[in-house]
């Protein structure tokens, strides 16, 4: 999918309350206008349950005017619990890309999900699971790169709060690395 993206790209971007999703599409659409020089335009809800239940941010990118702003069928789908897949998994579009955490969703009924263990990764890279959303951030991008490398890791290291830049940059390598190994499977 890498460089085949449509002008307008949509994605969702799913998890649990506290997860960190709805940061996360704020820092892609940060990454995507502050750093990309492209538009962009977020939006965010919550469950009814803030911590625990379903959460989702919506990210339009383009280069050029976005006349519509809301997700429609997004081009790709981020899930890292099971309610989020519930609720948000079958939305891609067709040939669109929908990312899972192995470890927190079981996409059995959806056989083409790429499944990498991003809270794992997380854990493992930063001894810290509110990573997951960071690592997240680099297995989307790595696949699609729907927005530059260098514009994403100047948004995240612009949210990070001071002290943690380096474990965040840690988190983003793991998520890139992720990606690349499934783009060389």
């Amino acid at each position: 999918m890498s460089g085949g993206l449509a002008p307008r790209t949509e994605i969702r971007l799913a998890g649990e309350g506290g997860q960190g999703m709805i940061l996360a599409g704020i820092i892609l659409a940060e990454a995507a206008t502050i750093y990309g020089g492209q538009n962009a335009v977020q939006s965010q809800s919550y469950g009814p349950e803030a911590r625990g239940g379903a959460s989702k941010s919506e990210v339009v990118i383009s280069p050029g005017e976005i006349d519509h702003p809301e997700v429609l069928q997004p081009d790709v789908v981020v899930a890292l619990s099971q309610e989020a897949f519930r609720k948000f998994g079958g939305s891609v579009k067709p040939g669109g890309l929908l990312i899972v955490d192995a470890d927190k969703v079981d996409s059995g009924s959806a056989p083409n999900a790429i499944r990498l263990p991003i809270t794992k990764l997380a854990f493992e890279t930063t001894g810290k699971v509110i990573t997951a959303n960071t690592v997240a951030l680099g297995v989307l991008v790595g696949l699609t790169g729907v927005v530059a490398r260098p514009a994403l890791e100047k948004a995240i290291l612009a949210r990070a709060p001071r002290g943690t830049e380096e474990m965040n940059q840690k988190a983003l390598e793991a998520g890139f690395a992720a990606a690349e190994q499934v783009k060389n499977s």
